[in-house]
């Protein structure tokens, strides 16, 4: 779990062995900085997953053809063999020692935090201030590498200053690090900002707003498939559909909680004849209203409410990175009310929904976490602790009864329940968050929902806040990524390109195109004047799945040339003995 910057100078943590590697480090990183840009000031250092980085006011530019520099300072430390040494201060002791080496960032977090005394550790002539813990001395960190420079608000907060921020990756064995960073150059070459600009996919650019998405045709194919998928799946699992509007009176959004939970992360207020509103950041109270339309019975729940809605949300620019972090996104949402005496078997349906989505886009592995309140601050969540108490315990529990393998992870619930969040595993190996199945017994409670019983009195309807895919945007980058872009047949924007050899057989081209239209297929025609070598080689990097050659000989046989993509030549199949093998292929959406 990645640590956040607050939480890291005092807390006392229980870290694993490669954890305290890449904890180690970071101050092995800031200890090298110091050493060749002396002045600069230090924010903080976590590990995260697979390394560490570091935040500093450096004074100077540093950029990524500095990092070999960087890093060999750091081996030639290392080699020093310098022993990991921690002590502690009061208050007055820490603030001084801050003043003292001009580490003003330190101070304010002193100034932030009360605590009765503060840990520091010191290797070789570097101190920093921090609660540890650490490899016992510098020369056990061997197995890293720094990967890359970027830009960081000091704690978050655009109105602070940008400091330095240098990543790094660290393990224990000079094989994993191998192992990762080959990973990673794979990664590179599968960026979905350079696969989407390929292959015409989508655009995002700051003359049409940061972080928002403009779906070019091949996109947009792909997308019209990812959503059909996703709505006969709703239907055959008993979902009806909603569509509800963006914006709403800033009242709901009171009444909801998210102005007071979540408004760093919403828009500002807009004045409508006199009274505000805001776009929405969830569909949660719209789906609300929905159920409020009139009197509920038990006997019509549970109801399963599910829609592709737009939401917005504001992501500082930095932040924002291709598909992956955007202002404006799609979710595919959906909300359950039922019964005490259903939700735990709701919850179970969620998962058997989302495992049907994984296997048919190809993702057999996924790792499930049950994320809970802080018990150490549950003021910022809604409801009392009995409800908490059982929300977290039932949630385990579907995920028990499934034998579900998961890790608890506490404080990273959502504000008004607990939630099972998983993640897929791709192609190279990275997982990637998904989807969420959130519990909540609050918003029933804030918006006085009722169902009638058989008891013929009125009750409170439990409800499941869900989203398989997380957002189509962020899921089509992942999509991207973990094809490189060589999309299944099913949802290729173009799935078969005839190739023809000449202008003599451009009619015979366009008629073998239009009579796989007529199957339902999507089908281009090359009838350029290239050379067929140079068209076959542009059907490759576009990625298209079929290339279809015709000549004389196909054109007197009713016939095609047959090319898979990655496969090579399949001989020459009829026409219809094509379309019925594609047709298959889509049918039964095969990878």
């Amino acid at each position: 779990m990645t640590e956040h910057a607050d939480d890291l100078v005092f807390k006392a943590r229980e870290l694993n062995p490669v954890e305290t590697i890449r904890h180690s480090a970071a101050h092995l990183l800031a200890s090298a900085v110091e050493h060749l840009y002396p002045g600069t000031k230090f924010g903080v250092g976590p590990h995260i997953d697979n390394g560490f980085y570091y935040d500093m006011d450096i004074p100077d530019v540093v950029s990524e053809g500095d990092l070999p520099v960087i890093e060999a300072e750091m081996r030639k430390i290392a080699k020093g063999n310098h022993r990991f040494e921690r002590f502690t201060l009061d208050r007055a002791g820490a603030l001084a020692w801050a003043a003292e080496h001009g580490q003003e960032y330190k101070a304010e977090l002193i100034d932030s935090i009360d605590e009765e005394v503060y840990g520091f550790y010191k290797h070789g002539d570097f101190t920093d201030m921090c609660a540890g813990p650490h490899v016992g001395y510098t020369k056990k960190l061997k197995h890293y590498r720094l990967t890359r420079v970027a830009g960081a608000y000091w704690r978050g907060d655009e109105k602070n200053k940008m400091l330095t921020r240098v990543y790094g990756v660290a393990f224990e064995t000079k094989d994993e690090l191998e192992a990762h960073l080959l990973m990673m150059e794979e990664a590179k070459k599968r960026d979905h900002r350079r696969i989407g600009k390929d292959l015409e996919l989508f655009r995002i650019t700051q003359e049409y707003g940061g972080g928002l998405v403009i779906w070019l045709p091949n996109g947009a194919y792909i997308r019209t498939e990812i959503e059909n998928f996703w709505r006969q799946a709703h239907l055959a699992h008993g979902y009806e559909f909603l569509f509800t509007p963006h914006i709403a009176p800033r009242g709901l959004w009171d009444r909801s909680g998210h102005t007071s939970h979540y408004a760093d992360s919403m828009y500002g207020p807009m004045a409508v004849d006199e009274e505000l509103y805001q776009l929405k950041p969830m569909n949660c109270p719209f789906h609300i209203g929905a159920y409020k339309n009139r009197v509920r019975s038990y006997r019509e729940l549970p109801m399963r409410y599910a829609e592709l809605g737009t939401v917005y949300r504001y992501e500082r620019s930095g932040a924002l990175h291709g598909l992956m972090r955007v202002r404006g996104f799609t979710q595919d949402d959906a909300h359950i009310f039922c019964t005490h005496e259903t939700f735990e078997q709701e919850l179970g349906a969620c998962l058997d929904i989302a495992q049907l989505m994984y296997s048919t886009y190809g993702f057999p592995e996924y790792k499930v976490e049950l994320s809970c309140r802080d018990s150490a601050d549950t003021g910022k969540y809604l409801g009392d602790d009995a409800i908490w108490e059982l929300s977290e315990s039932t949630l385990a529990k579907v995920l028990d009864d499934r034998g579900i393998e998961y890790k608890r992870i506490e404080g990273e619930a959502a504000f008004y329940g607990p939630k099972i969040d998983i993640k897929v595993v791709d192609t190279i190996g990275r997982t990637w968050q998904l989807t969420t199945i959130q519990l909540d017994f609050n918003l029933p409670e804030r918006f006085d929902m009722t169902y009638v019983g058989a008891d013929n009195a009125p009750h409170r309807p439990i409800m499941i806040h869900r989203a398989l895919l997380g957002s189509l945007e962020r899921f089509f980058g992942i999509l991207i990524e973990h094809y490189a872009g060589n999309f299944p047949p099913w949802l290729a924007p173009v799935q078969a390109r005839v190739l023809a050899l000449g202008e003599k057989y451009f009619d015979y081209a366009h008629k073998v195109a239009a009579e796989l239209r007529a199957e339902g297929l999507r089908v281009a025609v090359d009838d350029s004047h290239e050379k067929l070598g140079y068209k076959i080689r542009r059907t490759e990097l576009d990625k298209v799945p079929y290339a279809l050659v015709v000549g004389g000989r196909e054109e007197e046989d009713g016939a095609v040339g047959v090319r898979k993509r990655m496969d090579g030549d399949l001989g020459t199949m009829s026409v219809a003995d094509f379309a019925a093998r594609l047709k298959a292929e889509v049918e039964s959406k095969a990878r």
